[in-house]
């Protein structure tokens, strides 16, 4: 059984900063893909920024420059530093595990979602 648990969410002034973790434990191999995705009111989810596992970082153009992906393999723990902060950075985050980069996965797991709220 493959768990993620979040924290960090909360709520911050616009130009404020945040810091979400996620832990992974359970049936899991030393290193996996992991990455961060968000879903505001009435929009679809989409990728926030993700960390392969080679270690290369990927970025959606809307966070760049503002926001780190980080990973500590012996913990399975991912954080996103989140600087700058927008009110169109609000939604829920949610973390996402998988056993590697691409298709056939042995396992794709999702956290439970942590909410960000950015005040304007």
């Amino acid at each position: 059984q493959v768990q993620l648990v979040e924290s960090g969410g909360g709520l911050v002034q616009a130009g404020g900063s945040l810091r979400l973790s996620c832990t992974a434990s359970g049936s899991i191999f030393p290193l996996n893909a992991m990455g961060w995705y968000r879903q505001a009111p009435g929009n679809q989810r989409e990728l926030v920024a993700q960390v392969a596992i080679s270690g290369r970082t990927t970025y959606a153009d809307s966070v760049k420059g503002r926001f780190t992906i980080s990973r500590d393999n012996a913990k399975n723990t991912v954080y996103l530093q989140m600087n700058s902060l927008k009110a169109e950075d609000t939604g829920v985050y949610y973390c996402r595990l998988r056993s590697s980069d691409v298709e056939p996965y042995d396992y794709d797991r999702w956290g439970q979602g942590t909410q960000v709220t950015v005040s304007s």
